[in-house]
């Protein structure tokens, strides 16, 4: 069994439900503190959502630490569902017909092992690196993400702390290991939206306000509405409703309210603040009488083709003879954070088709692919 193998499995094997750490910052802190690196935890949350967040840095040898590489993931798991779906315990990985199996394979306790061990091959043969190397690692991405890498992004920036490349070890691949990385995200400003009636009984609507009815021709026209374009990097902006409640359960009632949840994905070429007087102006010129409660939850970042997008993509072709594609499809990650302090952030990792679900796996024959990619990226861009 490889390196990287048995550190992924050792990981799998940790219960590390979000928030739940399960001891697998304790087994990556133990690892990067023999090969010379600084590590520091910091616990933070309320008494019953306690966070755990790893920062760890080792230092280049061209004084002032030079380019610095960070490489960035959460080792928190989603829920496992049913046990009696899984073929095997979702916390005891277990290799079948190629495939490793566990909570928390794809997404992504692979792609950290993979980091882990790349560090330590890559300082046994550049003992004098050039450029730093650090590692940031949160319990708290699959939950909120309020005491996770924001926070710790917050910390960094407070004491001065420079980055100039992030890798995040999200699972980017689509059929191939290496086919898809991304360097960028689009920003997701979610809101709540209440449309006030007037409740009657049904069978006298002229004594009441259908909320509903008065709803639809504006919705339909905000489903219809063109946003933007997009750009070269990104898909045009998307409105989408993803819940819609209103009534008391009887059917002869007319409601005094109706709810919706709705959700832009939103490119570069739209802000925020446009996006709402856009929509609310469309719900005055139907006359609803509404409140929204608005939840910015991240702005869109993009990295573009840089240094650090130009060295993963170079150590693909290497290591796996697949030409990448730059991506900014899916939805947010703890990039949105660190974007705001590092100028090149980019995500990659193993497949991503059974992430989050029953049976969640990992190829075995990709581990050692991976780790080998991040090894070269580190090469070209800190040794």
């Amino acid at each position: 069994m490889s390196a990287t193998l048995e550190l992924t499995e050792a990981l799998i094997a940790c219960k590390s439900v979000t928030p739940a750490d399960g001891g697998c910052q304790d087994l990556i802190a133990k690892r990067l503190q023999a090969i010379g690196f600084h590590t520091e935890s910091v616990v933070s949350g309320p008494e019953n959502f306690q966070v755990t967040n790893l920062w760890a840095i080792k230092q280049g040898s061209a004084g002032a630490q030079g380019k610095v590489l960070m490489f960035a993931g959460h080792t928190d798991v989603v829920p496992t569902g049913p046990l009696d779906k899984w073929e095997s315990d979702p916390f005891s990985p277990s290799i079948r017909d190629g495939l490793l199996f566990g909570r928390g394979a794809a997404d992504m306790k692979t792609s950290l092992a993979g980091f882990v061990v790349a560090t330590e091959e890559f300082v046994l043969t550049h003992p004098n690196h050039s450029g730093s190397i650090a590692f940031l690692i949160t319990s708290d991405e699959e939950g909120p993400a309020n005491d996770g890498t924001v926070i710790m992004c917050e910390r960094l920036q407070k004491q001065g702390q420079r980055l100039d490349y992030c890798v995040i070890g999200e699972p980017t691949s689509v059929n191939h290991l290496g086919d898809m990385i991304k360097n960028g995200r689009r920003g997701s400003l979610s809101g709540k939206l209440r449309v006030k009636g007037i409740q009657a009984h049904i069978a006298y609507p002229h004594l009441g306000k259908n909320p509903i009815h008065l709803s639809a021709p504006a919705i339909a026209e905000l489903v219809a509405t063109e946003w933007d374009r997009g750009n070269e990097y990104f898909q045009p902006t998307s409105f989408q409703v993803s819940n819609v409640h209103a009534g008391t359960g009887a059917n002869n009632v007319i409601p005094n309210e109706l709810v919706i949840d709705f959700n832009f994905r939103f490119s570069t070429e739209s802000k925020p603040e446009e996006l709402r007087n856009r929509l609310e102006a469309v719900l005055h010129s139907h006359q609803l009488d509404f409140e929204i409660d608005w939840v910015l939850g991240g702005s869109p970042f993009i990295t573009g083709n840089g240094n650090l997008a130009s060295a993963l993509r170079k150590a693909i072709q290497s290591e796996t003879h697949i030409d990448t594609e730059l991506s900014t499809t899916g939805g947010t990650s703890d990039g949105r954070f660190i974007a705001k302090i590092c100028n090149e952030v980019v995500e990659f990792g193993p497949l991503n088709a059974t992430s989050h679900k029953i049976n969640e796996c990992v190829i075995v024959d990709d581990v050692e692919p991976l780790k080998n990619i991040y090894r070269k990226t580190l090469e070209q861009l800190v040794a």
